[in-house]
């Protein structure tokens, strides 16, 4: 029975992560155990945090690791006996090949883009920065380089170019989810196999850092800013220093003329117009309320 077969459980991310993880614990599969990352600080009390998934495992009964490197479970791997295969949804850690040939099939990795196309740690934000007409998932055999094995299955979805960064997060990961819990009888029973990628159509993107925050927009044109915008809605956040006042914006539309004292002049003539944003104080406001409460 493919769900007797033991699962080890790989994520950290509290969207796609936790979202494969329910479909597979409501499925009925067999997790031995979930892997992720330590607890960490965070928030402004820098109090000490456990991922949503070990959350959610423990609430299932389900044992978790939270190895400092991944090599310290090879032995915990190894007690499963035969038959066991690894599941990994956005875990942010590189698996090591020794670590992926401990499993009898592999480790299988649900990865939000239509790969080879933005192989890497950023796809989603890619997708929307970039404009890009469609995007989609891709169930795939982990390989030892960077999301570069072999595609069980791939699904598409469209964008409408209005999209922001939590909105496609949440919606590839129920169309992941979905797409794990169809594939993985034929992966683990062997009806299923996986085609190689054509490696000389991979593109890749980047990590993103706080850095990536602070935009020049008059390098940019008035689209492209505004795609920024939403691809990085929830990190790193766009961020711009206005009359010596850092915003953060939280929505914003192209313009041919500014609409308000705020909008900004972009590379090609047209305005990036502001239509929400964080001001210094932390409160949402809109255009005229930032003008008017800091007296620009």
């Amino acid at each position: 029975m493919t769900k007797s077969t033991k699962i080890i459980f790989f994520g950290t991310d509290e969207s796609v992560s936790l979202v494969a993880l329910r479909a597979l614990i409501k499925a009925g599969y067999n997790i031995a155990a979930v892997v992720t990352k330590p607890d960490s600080k965070s928030g402004r009390g820098q109090k000490i945090t456990p991922p949503v998934v070990k959350t959610e495992a423990l609430k299932h009964g389900i044992p978790v690791w939270q190895p400092a490197k991944i090599s310290d479970i090879s032995d915990d791997i190894k007690k499963l006996g035969t038959g066991s295969i690894g599941v990994l949804a956005s875990f942010g850690k590189i698996i090591p090949e020794a670590i992926i040939n401990l499993f009898d099939h592999g480790i299988v990795n649900v990865h939000p883009s239509l790969l080879p196309i933005y192989r890497g740690p950023t796809p989603i934000e890619s997708a929307i920065a970039n404009g890009d007409k469609q995007t989609g998932v891709s169930i795939m055999g982990l390989s030892a380089s960077m999301d570069a094995g072999p595609i069980y299955s791939q699904i598409t979805y469209e964008l409408t170019g209005n999209e922001t960064q939590p909105e496609l997060y949440r919606a590839l990961a129920d169309l992941g989810a979905a797409e794990l819990i169809k594939m993985l009888p034929g992966i683990i029973d062997g009806s299923v196999t996986a085609a190689p990628q054509d490696d000389t159509k991979s593109t890749y993107c980047n990590l993103l850092n706080k850095q990536d925050a602070l935009v020049d927009l008059s390098k940019m044109t008035a689209a492209a800013a505004e795609r920024l915008v939403r691809a990085h809605l929830v990190f790193p956040k766009t961020k711009l220093t206005i009359s010596d006042q850092q915003i953060t914006i939280t929505a914003a539309s192209i313009s041919d003329q500014p609409k308000s004292d705020i909008d900004i002049p972009c590379y090609d003539n047209k305005y990036l117009s502001i239509d929400k944003l964080i001001a210094p104080s932390g409160k949402t406001m809109d255009a005229k309320s930032f003008i008017n409460g800091y007296k620009l």
